[in-house]
């Protein structure tokens, strides 16, 4: 939008229609703007699917960002992440956390890069991908995301909440899970003001229990340790599985980062936003995934019972509160999976037959009703699925990066200019726009890095199954792959935008 009416502080007011694609008075025509009036309210469901928020919609402050993204990382598969490193792939302690730090860093730096934009321009992180992407081929990241976060995490995320609600209570697991699962698509479904509501919440009793728990495990672990005896090898392949993996724990949030600062007030600071939604990610994830390290040197049956085996090291009642915040974490993880697995949805044009004003919260519902299936089945063998999924969700995601984080780089021009708005709005709200390069880029550098780099259970590429050594460097491969493919390809007839 223009700089006035996007800087400005008159909010917009609504023209008599319901339509979705509706824009506002005072809005350039063309731009989809979410329709219905929401505001601050917490106990209200969110109206509207991906438009742009309108500027009298706006409320919250950068700070809020650090409990928002905080939250969501104190559960259980952060703390598992970390025992896989030293129980699964054969690290030291003081290696596996050198491995957490440098990979979570990285990706909570790409975090904190594309929540900056959110103040600004005001929608979803998927409906800005439709500046590298065009409008159809965003459909391409926006699909992945849907079923990664609103299915994958979600069902990851659920199963962990569980068994920690079975343990704690006795109840049979599949009510324990639907209790989870209910909570979870419950905040979901009213929307952002909840979403963020709860993980303010949440907050103060993850950080105060988890707090407790890990200067317990830290104090009674063997830092100094070799690796128990059964796991990996160790060594420069380890290690760069173990950076992967967090990587992608981290970044598992960046296809997510604008639908959590969208509402923030124009005037807001792009780089505090930035920086306190990093930091929120930073946090979360190197603080548990270094005691889930420690807790892999004091023995225990950490990859076939991993709840059971990381609170059976704590007094009784320091464990049993442990496990209700772990089914705590989880909710507050899920409610953000569901959620921007729903936004990402809505965010790829398809239409359902479902009012508009609920659609996104109608598909947040149904996603919540899938997951629960999927992680019914996940159940009996958590350790070996939690490992499957959490080291390739940055498969996909290192080449997304890479095209967003290239566009960004190649089109700065665009974004930093004074009429930038104007110019962004055109490209994420013309339906006709293609760009074919983002998605071609993109699914090449999927396809070429897992063949020739992916180290895992089910499938070793080309390269480790030559030379263990390499370990799983597949994320940056595709990251650096997708990255120049992209910037060659938009300049290539057929693949270079049209509009």
């Amino acid at each position: 939008m223009t700089e006035s009416s996007r800087g400005g502080t008159t909010p917009h007011t609504p023209l008599p229609t319901s339509s979705e694609s509706a824009t506002r008075e005072g809005a350039p025509e063309g731009v989809v703007v979410r329709e219905g009036d929401y505001g601050a309210r917490i106990a209200a469901v969110e109206p509207g699917g991906a438009g742009f928020i309108p500027l009298g919609q706006r409320h919250g402050r950068p700070l809020d960002l650090l409990w928002t993204w905080t939250s969501p990382n104190l559960e259980f598969a952060t703390v598992f992440l970390g025992v896989l490193a030293v129980a699964a792939f054969g690290l030291t302690f003081w290696q596996a956390t050198a491995a957490i730090v440098a990979g979570t860093l990285l990706g909570s730096a790409t975090h904190a890069v594309l929540s900056a934009r959110g103040p600004r321009y005001g929608v979803p992180e998927m409906v800005l991908g439709r500046v590298p992407f065009g409008h159809r081929g965003n459909m391409l990241p926006s699909a992945i995301n849907s079923v990664a976060g609103g299915v994958g995490w979600f069902a990851v995320n659920s199963v962990s909440g569980s068994l920690a609600l079975n343990t704690l209570t006795g109840m049979p697991k599949p009510l324990c899970l639907a209790i989870v699962v209910a909570l979870q698509a419950g905040v979901a479904f009213f929307g952002h003001n909840l979403v963020h509501a709860y993980e303010r919440y949440a907050f103060p009793v993850l950080a105060v229990v988890f707090g407790i728990a890990s200067v317990i495990i830290l104090a009674k672990a063997d830092v100094g340790a070799p690796a128990p005896d059964g796991a990996g090898t160790g060594g420069i392949g380890a290690f760069l599985i173990v950076v992967g993996a967090s990587f992608g724990y981290a970044a598992g949030w960046n296809p997510y980062a604008a639908d959590y600062t969208r509402y923030l007030p124009s005037t807001a600071s792009p780089r505090a936003a930035g920086l306190w939604a990093g930091l929120g990610v930073f946090a979360g994830c190197t603080v548990l995934q270094i005691v889930g390290a420690a807790s892999a040197t004091l023995g225990g049956k950490a990859l076939a019972d991993p709840t059971g085996a990381f609170t059976g090291h704590l007094p009784s009642l320091v464990a049993n509160l442990t496990l209700l915040v772990i089914a705590i974490g989880a909710v507050g993880a899920n409610a953000i999976n569901i959620y921007s697995g729903s936004m990402s949805f809505v965010a790829t044009g398809i239409r359902l037959p479902l009012p508009v004003r609920l659609q996104r919260a109608l598909v947040a519902g149904a996603f919540g009703a899938v997951g629960l299936v999927v992680a019914y089945f996940g159940l009996d063998d958590a350790g070996h699925d939690y490992e499957a999924f959490l080291l390739v969700i940055a498969y996909w995601i290192g080449p997304w990066l890479g095209v967003v984080l290239a566009d960004l780089v190649l089109r700065r021009g665009v974004w930093t200019a004074r009429d930038a708005d104007a110019r962004v709005d055109a490209m994420v709200f013309d339906v006709r726009r293609r760009s074919w390069a983002g998605p071609a880029a993109m699914a090449v550098a999927v396809v070429v890095s897992v063949w020739l780099f992916s180290n895992q259970e089910k499938y070793v590429g080309i390269v480790p199954s030559h030379h263990p050594s390499f370990g799983d460097i597949t994320f940056a491969v595709g990251f650096v792959l997708a990255a120049l493919l992209y910037a060659v390809l938009r300049k290539v007839p057929g693949f270079r935008e049209n509009g």
